[in-house]
């Protein structure tokens, strides 16, 4: 009977690669790490806008768009709307593609969409502490939880108001430092 080899991994780069890797000592096998994906959307309804107060770290009892990790075999658009289901009980009709951002400090691609509700109903799901439609002057701004919020409402807005057309980038000069 063979021994199995307890794991060990060493940072090298490997041969005909460009970045330090976690390479196995035993058998050269490379472990990946790569970019962590978000979705999300800007979800509308009668004019407002649907906002999760988070029950959960990082930000809890801060307002943000329902978004999250985006899951294996999903593609971002079943991810954005499971986000919704999870924390706002919301069914949606995923619109246009509204933003590409990213969150480089965190290895982090944000893909956000806009939508509307397919029904007026929702409630505070498992990650919400409550969950609530609001006009644009209602927005609670000094407790928002994330700076891709507040790009993901100013860019929606101006999409809805005609002044400029999707998809979205960083804002120019803007880093997202969660």
């Amino acid at each position: 009977m063979t021994k199995a080899l307890e794991p060990s991994f060493s940072r090298r780069q490997p041969a005909d690669d460009t970045h330090g890797r976690n390479v196995c000592d035993h058998c050269d096998f490379v472990h990946y790490e790569n970019p962590k994906i978000v979705v999300g959307s800007v979800v509308r309804h009668e004019g407002k806008i649907l906002l999760c107060r988070r029950a959960i770290e990082p930000r809890k009892g801060y307002w943000t768009i329902p978004a999250g990790y985006l899951e294996l075999n999903e593609s971002p658009q079943q991810g954005a709307k499971r986000e919704a289901m999870e924390e706002a009980n919301a069914d949606l009709k995923l619109g246009e593609l509204l933003a590409v951002y990213t969150v480089e400090r965190l290895s982090q691609v944000q893909i956000l969409y806009r939508a509307t509700l397919n029904s007026p109903e929702f409630s505070a799901g498992e990650e919400s502490l409550e969950v609530q439609l609001f006009d644009w002057d209602e927005i609670p701004w000094d407790d928002i939880a994330f700076p891709t919020v507040h790009w993901i409402l100013e860019h929606d807005r101006q999409v809805e108001a005609g002044e400029a057309k999707a998809p979205f980038e960083n804002p120019e000069g803007q880093v997202a430092d969660l």
